[in-house]
């Protein structure tokens, strides 16, 4: 690590880690979460490698947020025992993380509706059959200006036209299973730093439903964020999507990356993310 970045009137450490951006071509890019039919491949994402400066957020946790950046931070020591067990997950870990979101937010109305687990395994492939999910490599948001309102008319249809005159936000809760995390950790950019041009609206198609989320074009302007050495004691928070248009943070984008001080023998990262629509009546 280094010492050249000033972030918040101070020196912070840093670190320099190729992210895959965006090669924009033209039209909109799509991806298949299940084995496409014959002669389309998997993905039209063309990757952009770039290596940027990715800054150490922990002396200035505190003065991240939600609101500003997009991310923060909390500390939550989780009852569940096995982040394997999809019952437990579903029975006490979505209690959990009702309970962090709305005494973050101070939200009306919390709806968690679902999760995913990740266990990399070194060239394994995300999706693939018998596989577990692996950390994704790409700069991405998980829903868009579009996607969000739609999820909330998908989950939650009789309820979905009085709820989106509210305020509604779509925040992802991210934490490592097993810490201190070394490998395949998540960098998170301000979301204030990314010109709304910069954010590609990408089909992903389900065999029953098309999702969409953004991904992202480069700039030299964007500034990165890690938490390294994140235990399982510690949640990362994720805005990707806030209806609100009033100039605070909207979506955060984020990515997998290799960090150039991991270890050779560090573990490969375990994490689970939960996905929640966050509610204000105001």
């Amino acid at each position: 690590m280094s010492l050249e970045s000033v972030t918040l009137d101070r020196p912070l450490p840093t670190i320099h880690a190729e992210l895959n951006y965006l090669v924009p071509t033209g039209e909109k890019p799509r991806t298949f979460t299940y084995d496409p039919p014959a002669g389309e491949p998997r993905t039209t994402i063309v990757n952009d490698p770039r290596t940027v400066r990715i800054t150490d957020a922990r002396a200035i946790l505190e003065e991240l947020s939600l609101e500003e950046e997009g991310f923060g931070l909390v500390e939550h020591r989780s009852a569940v025992r096995d982040f394997y067990d999809d019952e437990q997950i579903r029975r006490v870990y979505y209690r959990e993380a009702e309970k962090i979101l709305k005494d973050l937010t101070g939200a009306d109305r919390v709806h968690i509706f679902d999760h995913t687990v990740r266990r990399r395994i070194p060239g394994g492939e995300d999706r693939a059959a018998g596989a577990p999910r692996q950390p994704v490599p790409r700069v991405h948001v998980d829903h868009t200006e579009k996607s969000g309102p739609q999820r909330v008319r998908e989950l939650l249809p009789d309820d979905a036209d009085k709820l989106l005159q509210g305020r509604v936000q779509i925040i992802n809760l991210w934490r490592p299973i097993r810490g201190p995390l070394q490998d395949a950790p998540l960098a998170v950019c301000d979301a204030l730093s990314v010109k709304p041009e910069q954010l590609v609206p990408s089909d992903l198609i389900y065999k029953d439903r098309v999702g969409e989320t953004y991904s992202v074009t480069y700039d030299p302007e964007h500034r990165w964020y890690y938490v390294p050495e994140m235990t399982a004691q510690e949640v990362l928070l994720l805005k990707c999507y806030d209806s609100k248009t009033d100039g605070r943070s909207r979506f955060a984008p984020h990515t997998a990356f290799t960090d150039p001080n991991t270890p050779p023998n560090a573990l490969p990262r375990e994490s689970i993310e939960i996905r929640a629509l966050v509610f204000h009546a105001a």
